[in-house]
């Protein structure tokens, strides 16, 4: 009978350790964030970062294209955050009623630079080298925010460099990607003697060579961020966004060539 009592006894503290463990132990969240191809290095420093200060968090990001990650959500998946190259996807999604307007905070901006192989094969050293007859240039497709914003730069060095200069240069595309980081790469594989890309592209790049583009020429493109409506993690989405908005975070965003909002 002693045995049975004691084996009794024995049972329930066993049982009782557990439940008093399992009710301790938080189970692992996921944070989903979607975010524009440029920010890629940025946002996964960001990211190890985020993790290690909230253990049990884990960061998956979706780089891409905005215009395709603006898509996805439209069309059903599942994100937490969204970091946008421009307003426009971001406007879109606060109209389809995917983001509170009130919700958007713009975190940062970025400009344009010309990207060249590191032997430039074309011996390129100016912007009017690139409507040069023969000069391979890819760009991103005008749907894409990089794309967009390079129509804009050639719009500006038009008036500038003398009418006929962006016929010219597009003449010379020889492909239009879907982000800019398949800009970057095809430069870097050596397919094009330039592309125009972010700033902050070329940061993370540095065996490329550039031409700079001036600033009065150049454009400024606005990030936006936000929590989805239906992130299932609403108040880790908004601990993320707020670490960005941070000054640590802001700080990692400008050393990968990023530039402050003004």
């Amino acid at each position: 009978m002693r045995r049975i009592l004691l084996f009794f006894l024995m049972s329930t503290m066993l049982l009782s350790g557990c439940q008093l463990t399992s009710t301790q132990v938080s189970p692992p969240k996921k944070l989903t964030v979607y975010a524009a191809a440029s920010l890629t290095n940025a946002f996964d420093e960001i990211g190890k970062i985020f993790m290690a200060a909230n253990p049990g968090v884990t960061v998956a990001f979706n780089f891409a294209g905005s215009q395709a990650l603006r898509t996805q959500i439209e069309e059903g998946a599942k994100a937490d955050v969204f970091a946008s190259a421009n307003m426009k996807e971001m406007d879109t999604l606060v109209s389809g009623n995917y983001v509170a307007v009130d919700d958007v905070s713009p975190f940062m901006t970025n400009q344009l630079i010309v990207i060249m192989p590191a032997n430039n094969p074309a011996e390129l050293t100016s912007l009017v080298d690139l409507s040069k007859p023969g000069v391979k240039i890819v760009l991103a497709a005008k749907e894409v925010p990089i794309g967009n914003y390079a129509q804009q730069v050639l719009d500006n060095l038009d008036s500038f460099l003398g009418a006929g200069y962006k016929e010219k240069v597009l003449a010379n595309v020889v492909s239009y990607e879907n982000d800019v980081k398949q800009v970057v790469a095809k430069v870097q594989l050596g397919e094009a003697d330039a592309g125009i890309v972010y700033s902050s592209d070329a940061i993370a790049a540095p065996e490329l060579k550039k031409i700079d583009i001036p600033v009065e020429h150049n454009v400024v493109a606005k990030y936006p961020l936000a929590p989805l409506l239906n992130s299932e993690n609403p108040e880790l989405a908004q601990a993320f966004i707020d670490f960005i908005l941070s000054s640590q975070g802001q700080a990692i965003l400008q050393n990968w060539g990023f530039l402050p909002l003004k």
